[in-house]
């Protein structure tokens, strides 16, 4: 395979296309000009949603949500639209209800509805907290796969006191001996540069979460900053399709973009949705082979496979994604 990544929409004809974007820019306008990260962004969504070249913003004519919901008559891409709808509304950094009421105005014109939107719709009518609450609790039935209640920090950090296995930790400790073109190498290097604690040791976030999430940050190339966190949220999103934009999106946008933190562990920032690469990270996450997630996944059957010819067999440039 290239290096390139499947545009996530790429069977949408070029009217659609375009009616897609001219609703993206109505969304965007809705809460004044366009700004330098909306041009930039939608550009991004062109290429790595719909595989065009190029998008000229200035010249993109914004649609309505009737004219929006007449192009996409007898399709499936109403829904795939109405995401990309919400993560613009956000673009800028803003919990800005005038972008929301649009978001939800289009979502009603094409019938759908969906728990992020109940979110997003409590956030603008100023239950926050309430909205958090819900990414959150979607956030751990993704991970999990099943009904979740109940304190998460608990679960996050399982390894205190009596609960420590320092032979687990042991275990990811040795891949420092690996061959250092692997991906196991890589998964101890990426730890060790992040002063992380290794699953199994006191401090150590659970396996269950850390293990998958982090050889994501690996297999895209994305770091741990706020930047690199949505991203790899993102990517994650569209390969473990369980919430993905309640459970993902939307969390990573809230945490790390407009810095309203859902939890203490994840803390919290702003300006972290970068305009170019998001759209790149949603793209390659649908174009993945592998859901790290699954249940039958398997980390320890991968480590000594070398990680470039990893991210190939998965589906990735074998540079990752990230782009520079």
């Amino acid at each position: 395979m290239t290096d390139d990544i499947r545009p996530l929409l790429g069977r949408a004809t070029p009217a659609q296309a375009q009616a897609v974007l001219g609703a993206m820019r109505a969304v965007a306008e809705s809460g004044g000009a366009l700004s330098a990260s909306d041009r930039l962004a939608l550009d991004s969504a062109a290429l790595y949603m719909f595989g065009l070249p190029a998008c000229d913003a200035a010249g993109l004519a914004p649609v309505q949500p009737e004219a929006l919901a007449g192009a996409l008559a007898g399709n499936t891409l109403a829904a795939d639209a109405v995401r990309l709808l919400t993560a613009m509304a956000f673009v800028d950094g803003t919990l800005d209800p005038a972008k929301i009421t649009a978001v939800l105005t289009y979502a009603r014109a094409l019938d759908l509805s969906a728990p992020y939107l109940d979110e997003i719709r409590e956030a603008a009518a100023g239950h926050v907290q309430e909205a958090l609450a819900d990414m959150a609790r979607r956030n751990m039935e993704s991970l999990t796969g099943k009904p979740w209640s109940g304190a998460i920090a608990p679960w996050l950090l399982p390894y205190e006191g009596a609960g420590a296995d320092p032979a687990l930790a042991a275990r990811f400790a040795a891949l420092a001996e690996s061959d250092p073109a692997s991906f196991g190498h890589a998964f101890w290097r990426h730890f060790t540069e992040n002063g992380y604690a290794f699953p199994g040791a006191p401090s150590a976030l659970n396996a269950v979460f850390s293990v998958p999430h982090d050889t994501n940050h690996v297999l895209t190339g994305f770091d741990t900053s706020p930047r690199g966190e949505v991203l790899t949220s993102t990517f994650t999103a569209a390969m473990h399709p369980h919430y993905p934009m309640a459970g993902h999106i939307l969390p990573a946008i809230f945490s790390w973009h407009l810095r309203l933190e859902i939890n203490a562990v994840a803390g919290g920032a702003s300006g972290g949705m970068d305009p170019v690469v998001f759209w790149r990270a949603w793209a390659a996450g649908a174009a993945a082979t592998v859901d790290t997630f699954a249940p039958g996944w398997d980390f320890w059957s991968v480590v000594d496979v070398p990680l470039a010819e990893l991210r190939v067999r998965y589906g990735l440039p074998a540079r990752g994604v990230e782009i520079g």
